[in-house]
């Protein structure tokens, strides 16, 4: 009898759905991630030299400390200093002009293969739209080169005025990629500056020519060699499958407690959580209105008048979209408070509750709930949609889930599942943050 039957007997012993339960993950399942190409990444993830203000990283945001994000419900980007809870919002000329509209999504696993759909809105997917395999905000400009839909997604932050770019009129690369009246930039004129930032700074030409081999100089260094670099890191580091659940895949029954096990008799039937939270990585990847309580700037289509974050519709263009955001991974879930688009729950109870009685529970929340760090210049609008009450309505009237009846013991054995879905390994990366870069810069 092979494994895997007997893994589906087990499941179908405890009265599961037998045909959700996932294969299990191995290495094959993840892009490769080349050595030198991770070291590199490395380094390059957390040197602000990527920034527009050279104030910044991606680290910053998704740091070791807080397990690939910031423990934030909405970040602080450009303009403030730290990290995590400690991270300030800045001041005098410097200070943040607008909070990041969303939670900052976490990196495990984000190597897997079968990922073709990334950030919340879903901005970035495979795609042949415009030619090149992918659509994203670069649309026909994306360069050529790219290893997986991870190295483009590295791309963006870079360009995002709120996030590593700064405000207008503070250094070359806000300038190259803001839209002024009539007079579009494109993305693409930023890439060259990011590059001869990188090309001047003798450490990292040396480990550029030693990494790829089709460098040999410094002038070969082009903005694909860097994102495929931080890709591989990001492979490399957050890739995660060693956890209890894992282990149960592969055949281990005595892996799951009992109570564990309950839970994912629940999750995989009577809760209905495997209908969108399926697959290997426990997400369809599609989009989907939950009701959660709106805060923070949000993102909206252009032109829209109203504070609110729109959501799928915002990329898509299409009404039914509105409200909807992409299914999480619930791999780790326990190391990446706060939950939801916008961080909306400090804890994993309150954002399983949602799911069963949402309208409920939207009665039920309280801005105290988020995780804000100060910024008084921006708290009269930190909550004005909450206060909104005809987005309010639209909002409630456009929610995709159906209250299930479900008891307070069943949703802590279906949160004892999902303790199960955590790596050994936890925070212990292979790699690690590093205590110097390249560029001198200061790491976060």
């Amino acid at each position: 009898m092979s494994l895997f039957v007997l893994v589906l007997l087990l499941l179908l012993s405890n009265k599961c759905n037998a045909e959700k339960i996932p294969n299990p993950l191995t290495n094959n399942s993840f892009h490769y991630s080349d050595p030198k190409k991770a070291t590199l990444g490395r380094l390059l993830f957390y040197d602000k030299i990527l920034s527009g203000n050279h104030n910044i990283s991606c680290g910053t945001c998704h740091h070791h400390d807080f397990a690939g994000g910031d423990g934030l419900s909405l970040g602080i980007g450009e303009g403030g200093f730290g990290v995590g809870s400690n991270r300030s919002s800045g001041k005098g000329a410097d200070k943040i002009k607008k909070r990041i509209p969303r939670n900052a999504p976490g990196l495990w696993n984000l190597g897997a293969k079968e990922i073709h759909t990334l950030m919340h809105d879903g901005r970035i997917s495979e795609s042949n739209i415009f030619g090149n395999g992918f659509n994203t905000p670069a649309e026909e400009w994306l360069p050529a080169g790219l290893d997986n839909i991870l190295s483009v997604q590295a791309l963006f932050p870079m360009t995002r005025q709120f996030e590593m770019a700064g405000n207008f009129g503070e250094n070359e690369i806000i300038g190259l990629v803001s839209k002024i009246g009539k007079d579009s930039r494109r993305i693409d004129a930023v890439w060259p500056v990011i590059e001869n930032r990188i090309r001047g700074i003798p450490e990292y030409e040396s480990l550029f020519v030693d990494t790829f081999d089709d460098i040999e100089h410094s002038m070969d260094i082009e903005i694909v060699h860097i994102a495929n670099a931080i890709a591989a890191f990001i492979v490399k580091e957050w890739t995660s499958f060693d956890s209890p659940f894992d282990d149960y895949l592969n055949g281990d029954q005595y892996a799951l407690t009992p109570h564990q096990k309950r839970g994912l008799d629940l999750f995989y039937g009577k809760a209905k959580c495997s209908t969108c939270h399926s697959g290997n990585l426990l997400t369809d990847q599609k989009f989907y209105a939950l009701a959660i309580p709106q805060f923070g700037p949000g993102r909206t289509r252009r032109m829209d008048p109203f504070t609110r974050d729109v959501g799928r519709m915002g990329e898509s263009d299409r009404i039914e979209d509105i409200y909807r955001f992409k299914t999480p991974s619930l791999r780790n879930v326990t190391l990446t408070s706060p939950y939801g688009h916008n961080g909306a729950y400090p804890s994993l109870e309150g954002i399983v509750k949602h799911h069963f009685e949402p309208l409920e529970m939207y009665q039920k929340w309280d801005p105290s709930m988020a995780k804000l760090p100060e910024a008084p210049w921006l708290e009269d609008i930190d909550f004005v949609v909450l206060s909104d009450k005809r987005e309010t309505e639209r909002l409630l009237s456009r929610i995709d889930i159906e209250p299930t009846e479900i008891t307070e013991k069943e949703i802590d054995e279906i949160i004892g599942f999902l303790y199960a879905l955590t790596g050994k390994s936890k925070n212990n990366r292979p790699l690690g943050r590093p205590s110097a870069v390249p560029s001198g810069f200061p790491v976060d």
